[in-house]
């Protein structure tokens, strides 16, 4: 399935800004419909956002990884890439815009504290499965041949998507742990029934949304601009797929509903090990999802330390910061700059 017009400047330019528009009107109804639900079940917002929410907005990242192991002409890298880009931009581009933009208060510590072991023992999961593995020679998206410095085999990946069903279910189970969920009891609530359909709709959207612009933005960047491909891997397809991620957390910061936004970043992020790189490996096995020394050396480690940044300060004085968000976004840029100088663009 594409989405994208290459031989039409006019039309990849249409369907670009229709990818964005798109995005920023599901990503508004999206955050809509889980509030509803949440005050529907009584259920604090963050275990919506880091559930529900984080599964719809990661969905674009799924979908990439899946289809690159799939694709015989796609490269093996685009998985890890995609999903440990993803995490940087969410947390350091993404939160660190919603920390700018209205820090988090009253930070529940239970919900963030177990879900951040969580994120940190699947990230040890993966870089100690991959440092055992075996170097590996593999043939990149340009036809060369290549070192991996480890591989993610079959068993890691099933035990990353076993990982997610019992996130998922910890997240229900231990719903108390993340307070009481306080709502108006005299305010207009829209029925369940049209949440569910509202959520599912806006999930789809932003599922094409997304494919639209990155499919498109691509095209733009290569074809008409020049980019070098490595600068429009790490900008284009990282903020492309977390693009859900972005709106959902803005949105919420605006709304007022910032458990939502800091709920779905963790989520998303831990998705993001569990499922889009657990998917691919499950299916495909370890000569799909190859690790590059510099993805495992630097932007798994990079992802850890943005968490880092983002969460423990939050557990020490249960709130954020805008110095958090700026020290996040410093750092975002620097790592694109790295990106764009190492690329010998």
């Amino acid at each position: 399935m594409s989405f994208s017009v290459p031989d039409s400047l006019f039309w990849t330019i249409v369907l670009f800004l229709a990818g964005l528009g798109l995005i920023c009107v599901a990503g508004d109804k999206f955050v809509d419909a889980a509030v509803a639900i949440a005050k529907r079940l009584k259920i604090p917002q963050i275990v919506v956002g880091a559930t529900i929410v984080s599964l719809g907005t990661t969905l674009p990242e799924i979908l990439v990884s899946t289809t690159a192991v799939l694709g015989k002409a796609q490269s093996p890298e685009i998985s890890v890439g995609n999903a440990l880009g993803s995490i940087i931009c969410n947390t350091a581009l993404i939160a660190g815009i919603g920390q700018l933009m209205r820090p988090s208060k009253e930070v529940k510590q239970k919900s963030v504290s177990w879900r951040m072991l969580f994120f940190v023992g699947t990230i040890a999961l993966l870089f100690l499965s991959v440092l055992i593995s075996p170097a590996r020679e593999f043939i990149d998206k340009n036809g060369n041949p290549a070192t991996a410095a480890g591989v993610v085999y079959r068993v890691i990946g099933i035990v990353l998507v076993l990982g997610f069903c019992v996130y998922s279910f910890l997240s229900i189970r231990l719903k108390d742990s993340d307070g009481e969920a306080e709502y108006d009891e005299n305010e207009k609530v829209m029925p369940m029934w049209g949440a569910l359909l509202m959520l599912v709709i806006s999930a789809a959207a932003l599922f094409v949304g997304a494919k639209l612009l990155v499919e498109n933005g691509q095209i733009l960047a290569l074809d008409y601009l020049r980019v070098p491909e490595r600068v429009v891997a790490v900008t284009m397809i990282a903020l492309g797929t977390s693009l859900p991620e972005l709106v959902t957390t803005v949105t919420s910061a605006i709304k007022g509903q910032g458990d939502v936004g800091l709920g779905n970043i963790i989520g998303a992020n831990l998705f993001n090990i569990l499922l889009v790189i657990g998917l691919p490996a499950t299916i495909a096995g370890g000569d799909a999802m190859v690790f590059t020394p510099t993805a495992l050396y630097l932007d798994l480690p990079l992802a850890l330390l943005a968490m880092v940044v983002l969460i423990i300060p939050m557990l020490i004085r249960k709130k954020g910061s805008r110095v958090q968000g700026a020290i996040l976004l410093l750092g975002y840029i620097g790592y694109c700059v790295y990106s764009f100088v190492a690329a010998g663009a």
